[in-house]
């Protein structure tokens, strides 16, 4: 360390030299170091305020082009709002740097945060190209990877919530329950879940790569996968031994309801002994869907009823003209949602099946898709749902019956997908079979 630097306490004060005498022409560097730095510092202030100037005249100037009073009349589209972004919109104009989105894509956002400020997960604006993309869905109809993608509550981050069979997610090493933290590169954290499924589709043919967070692994996982049209069933039905029939239901969508009536009819008509219902990582879907399927197997009486923030109480009832005769057990996890807890709930408090699995997500809020004349729409929540015994599950689930976790290693490290939760259920279903 040269002996030419000098250090002072935190006086202010220079230390004194070996010899003792203080260190020469202090006094003098400290008050032009002074004289130089107020004289930096006064011109920053100038300049700070040149810009403050700048930009209020800028907003008071488009202000008043827009209104002359800017008065706050307790709605959101008043005069002063408006102002505001009149004087938003002139300030992006006159200095922002990179190049700025098109007129649509701020007005888009404009309308994207007024609903992302209402903090419902649920609640949320689409494009018109969004809206046209989700009824698409409702179909039966996906354009990307085939996996069911949910929000997790507890992290913020989308996760994959079911695999379509016979699709990219189901060829690659995609798992329920994988944290999707980025899309190619692009983090989703933030993201609505519109526009982290918005990433992950594309033209067919073309890749698409996820970063994952999965229990149990120490880092990240790249997962790439090459998007194609998928058309998935969302009804599944298998015979199993012992005269055990498995309807798997993966989503309640508009063709659900014709695919489950089949189903059953299939069942019948094999003479199954017993049913298995599969409603794990069932993200949920349509009420009046849900609905319709229930009144195919429930007995007469309550399915489900809401009420909405004006006490309105909408009841749906089954006729029992279809009750399901044969002995049944319904499987559930943390991925069955919505809808598919509506069923859950209704076929629990009416005593016809016995629930099998883990606790269900939680979600007791109905949402309403409300459209607008330029083919862009709203999805917002509308009412809280109850059971037929008076229960709201929203944050809570459903406890199964009978607990059982799924054991992700005999699944995914046998070659024969050992589905230990499945061989319960059929476990139940023999005795309630036997006992009949």
């Amino acid at each position: 360390m040269s002996d030419n630097n000098q250090y002072f306490d935190y006086t202010g004060n220079p230390p004194e030299t070996a010899g003792g005498e203080s260190t020469k022409g202090y006094g003098k560097g400290l008050f032009l170091l002074g004289l130089v730095s107020g004289v930096a510092v006064a011109l920053l202030v100038v300049a700070i305020c040149m810009l403050g100037f700048g930009v209020q005249k800028t907003v008071e100037e488009r202000s008043e082009q827009v209104v002359s009073t800017e008065q706050d009349d307790g709605t959101l589209a008043n005069e002063a709002t408006l102002a505001k972004i009149k004087a938003l919109e002139a300030t992006i104009d006159k200095y922002f740097y990179l190049d700025r989105a098109d007129d649509d894509a701020l007005r888009d956002g404009i309308y994207k945060g007024l609903m992302s400020a209402l903090d419902d997960p649920y609640t949320e604006y689409y494009t018109a190209q969004e809206l046209e993309d989700m009824m698409e869905q409702t179909e039966g109809i996906y354009f990307g990877i085939g996996a069911y993608v949910s929000m997790d509550t507890a992290t913020g981050l989308p996760k994959i919530s079911g695999i379509i069979a016979n699709s990219p997610a189901e060829d690659s090493e995609l798992r329920p329950d994988d944290l999707i933290y980025e899309v190619n590169g692009q983090s989703t954290l933030g993201l609505t879940l519109t526009e982290t499924v918005g990433l992950i589709k594309g033209p067919e043919g073309t890749e698409v790569v996820l970063k994952l967070i999965r229990e149990g692994e120490k880092d990240y996982l790249e997962i790439p996968l090459t998007r194609r049209k998928v058309e998935a069933p969302t009804v599944e039905f298998s015979m199993l031994e012992d005269g055990m029939a498995l309807i798997q239901v993966t989503e309640f969508d508009d063709v659900t309801t014709d695919q489950f009536a089949e189903a059953l009819a299939m069942a019948r008509g094999s003479d199954a002994k017993g049913i298995i219902l599969d409603l794990r990582a069932n993200p949920g879907g349509n009420l009046s869907t849900v609905v319709e399927m229930c009144n195919m197997i429930l007995p007469k009486g309550m399915i489900v009823y809401t009420i909405d923030k004006n006490e309105k109480r909408s009841e749906y009832k089954s006729d029992g003209k279809r009750q399901l005769e044969l002995p049944l057990v319904v499987l559930v996890d943390g991925n069955s949602a919505s809808a598919a807890e509506i069923m859950a709930g209704a076929i629990k408090d009416h005593g016809i099946g016995t629930l099998v699995g883990t606790t269900t997500f939680g979600k007791g809020i109905v949402q309403q898709i409300v459209p607008f004349r330029d083919g862009s729409a709203v999805k917002i929540t509308i009412s809280a749902y109850y059971t037929p015994n008076g229960q709201n599950i929203h944050g809570i689930g459903i406890e199964p019956d009978i607990e059982c976790e799924f054991d992700s290693e005999a699944y995914y490290e046998t070659e024969d997908h050992y589905d230990n939760q499945l061989e319960k259920a059929k476990e139940v279903l023999r005795k309630k079979i036997e006992a009949k």
